[in-house]
């Protein structure tokens, strides 16, 4: 199926082959004119996401502003749902870290062969989750740039705790200030792939291998261009993993953007986690995917 509209994109609905067979279902879109095109493969942030980073009770709404600001500056874009979320099957619950990282090298792939794409400039982006597999993949599947929104640079373990110890003011209770620590180790301790966790089935393949994973060894092996941005009011991610990113990547570009949450908007306010239903109202910022969409541009040649 094609979906056409007038100078902006062409979207084409493709199924990526990961490496047990199992269709990536997502959007491959394309600039308006003639290919084959330069392309980005776009890799959300963790949970049970679609191609637009949205789940049924929270909708970042990044996919597809995105595709269209990457299209109007003559860039294709993939994006995919995940195992067990919209048109792809699965289990989200039994889907590991790792399995996340295979089908986006899957995916990766699929772009370079696809024959509206100009295989040897397609980059990879990344948000959140997303942004530590584009790390992954620019060490070792060699994509033309790599884009990193909002993504840590240290262990999995040591990011969440960064996490907890921001979200730490707003529980004034002393039990349940100590319930996150004891929950991760109940997560690292389990071996199956599902898990009940304070009554809660979770996905507790997913936690380990996150938890384990240290990208810090992959992004000194970058070679690619890297842009690198996290919000000033990002309290997901430490902006100062920027830091650590550009003396590991020699030649990357940083910017730590006043204001700008993890969710991609701009607040006056904090940035927590409690404030993200209102700020979710607005668009990601306009001005954050131009600039976006610029870089690459003058990348993938």
């Amino acid at each position: 199926m094609i979906e056409a509209e007038p100078q902006v994109a062409r979207r084409i609905e493709l199924a990526a082959p990961a490496a047990d067979g199992v269709a990536l279902a997502g959007t491959l879109t394309l600039p308006a004119g003639p290919g084959p095109h330069p392309a980005v493969l776009c890799l959300p942030g963790s949970g049970k996401l679609d191609r637009d980073s949205n789940t049924p009770k929270l909708r970042l709404d990044l996919g597809r502003p995105l595709a269209e600001t990457l299209a109007r500056h003559g860039i294709a874009s993939f994006r995919f749902d995940r195992r067990g979320v919209g048109a792809t099957p699965g289990d989200w619950h039994t889907v590991g870290f790792l399995d996340n990282r295979a089908d986006a090298a899957a995916a990766l792939q699929a772009v370079r062969e696809h024959p509206e794409v100009r295989g040897r400039a397609v980059g990879v982006l990344g948000h959140s989750e997303g942004a530590v597999h584009a790390m992954w993949l620019a060490a070792h599947a060699h994509p033309a740039a790599a884009v990193l929104l909002a993504g840590y640079a240290r262990r999995g373990e040591a990011a969440v705790r960064w996490q907890g110890a921001r979200l730490a003011p707003r529980v004034t209770h002393p039990l349940l200030r100590r319930v996150g620590a004891k929950q991760l180790a109940r997560l690292s301790a389990t071996t199956t792939d599902a898990a009940r966790v304070g009554g809660i089935r979770v996905n507790a393949k997913w936690w380990r291998e996150q938890l384990a994973y240290d990208p810090r060894p992959d992004l000194s092996r970058v070679n690619a261009p890297v842009l690198a941005l996290t919000g000033e009011k990002d309290t997901q991610v430490d902006p100062a993993d920027l830091d650590v990113i550009a003396n590991l990547v020699p030649g990357a570009q940083t910017h730590r953007i006043p204001d700008l949450t993890h969710i991609l908007r701009r607040t006056d306010g904090p940035g927590t986690v409690f404030g993200y239903r209102k700020l979710l109202r607005r668009p990601v910022e306009e001005d954050v995917l131009t600039g976006i969409a610029q870089w690459l541009a003058e990348r993938l040649t």
